[in-house]
């Protein structure tokens, strides 16, 4: 991955609890959502939880356009009002949906409860999760804890 070290990347994924997914429909129609995720080897996954929802699983926006259009982007960021530590790092990558089952769902799944307490409880064995390689990854400031290129 470009950008951080890989090393580097690696803990500021792990210790990251949130990022916002961006998906387009066929038409190239932007859909943000915050996302929780995990890493595992060169994937990013974030299940569809029990939160609630708006529309089954396999019918919410964000999944519809991987299906349609799997090319996505994944920001992890940190916002303090000491402009001098801003950072984001900034995922250029391919997205596909994992039935329950597929390959890689249940690695997903304990990467996912181990970073997560919240989802231990829930029945995400019966949901897909989004599974998102990366082809280029973009770190901003180039200099300090997040250094790039």
């Amino acid at each position: 991955m470009a950008g951080l070290r890989v090393a580097g990347l690696r803990i500021v994924l792990a210790r990251a609890r949130v990022a916002r997914l961006a998906t387009a429909d066929r038409r190239g129609r932007p859909h943000v959502v915050p996302i929780c995720f995990a890493a595992v080897g060169r994937r990013l996954y974030t299940p569809i939880d029990e939160k609630p929802k708006r529309a089954a699983p396999l019918r919410l926006k964000r999944v519809r356009n991987i299906v349609a259009n799997p090319h996505v982007a994944l920001v992890v960021d940190a916002y303090r009002e000491d402009w001098r530590r801003l950072w984001y790092v900034l995922v250029f990558g391919t997205a596909r949906v994992l039935r329950p089952g597929a390959a890689g769902h249940a690695a997903a799944l304990r990467a996912l409860r181990l970073k997560y307490r919240q989802y231990r409880t829930m029945r995400l064995e019966e949901r897909p999760v989004l599974a998102v390689t990366p082809v280029r990854v973009v770190t901003w400031p180039r200099t300090g804890r997040t250094r790039g290129r």
